[in-house]
């Protein structure tokens, strides 16, 4: 059984800093592109950045400069690092994985999805 959960959400101010995790169990998810999303209260959940097989990252262009995703496969595990944080950036975050090495800003082409953890960002 394949799961995803995603820890480190929380309540900040404006201008912190949060670190995201999803800690993938059930396989290896090495060779498998990776993914973050969000969705805040009544919108459509968004794109926020993926990490391919190889390690090339991706990001939307709203957190570009200010969020990294990253991975330790070891661990198997997925990371959101989150600078500079705005109170638009409040949301639920998910991870999601596919089964191809190779990531797409299409969040439907994702196969595995975690159950999200809250990020608010106060001003």
């Amino acid at each position: 059984q394949v799961q995803l959960v995603e820890s480190g959400g929380g309540l900040v101010q404006a201008g912190d800093s949060l670190r995201l995790s999803c800690a993938a169990s059930g396989r290896t998810f090495v060779n498998n592109a990776m993914a973050w999303s969000r969705q805040a209260p009544g919108k459509e959940r968004e794109f926020v950045a993926f990490i391919n097989w190889s390690g090339t990252t991706y990001y939307a262009d709203s957190v570009k400069g200010r969020f990294t995703i990253s991975r330790d496969s070891v661990k198997n595990t997925l990371y959101l690092q989150m600078n500079s944080l705005k109170p638009e950036d409040t949301a639920v975050y998910y991870c999601a994985s596919r089964r191809t090495g190779w990531g797409t800003p299409r969040l439907n082409e994702y196969d595995y999805w975690g159950q999200g953890t809250q990020v608010t960002v106060s001003s």
